[in-house]
């Protein structure tokens, strides 16, 4: 089971990269499959390079350094 405290972390530590560009992210849930859903907010919402922030940043990260974490998906 993934630890939401550690999801946490690791999103205060990719933050400040998005918030230089206008966006943020927010942590919408952890599954047991360990899936992590997460909304992109400000700049991040809708751009075109979201799923690449996503895949590329935000998914390797947590997958690096949160045990469990499987998968990242954008919340609708």
């Amino acid at each position: 089971m993934v630890n939401e405290d550690d999801v946490r972390a690791v999103l205060e530590l990719v933050r400040p990269s998005l918030q230089a560009d206008g966006g943020d992210v927010e942590l919408v849930s952890v599954d047991d499959k360990g899936e992590v859903t997460v909304r992109l907010t400000g700049a991040c919402n809708g751009c075109p390079l979201s799923v690449l922030t996503l895949s590329n940043g935000i998914e390797r990260i947590l997958r690096d350094r949160v045990p469990g974490v499987t998968h990242v998906i954008p919340a609708a």
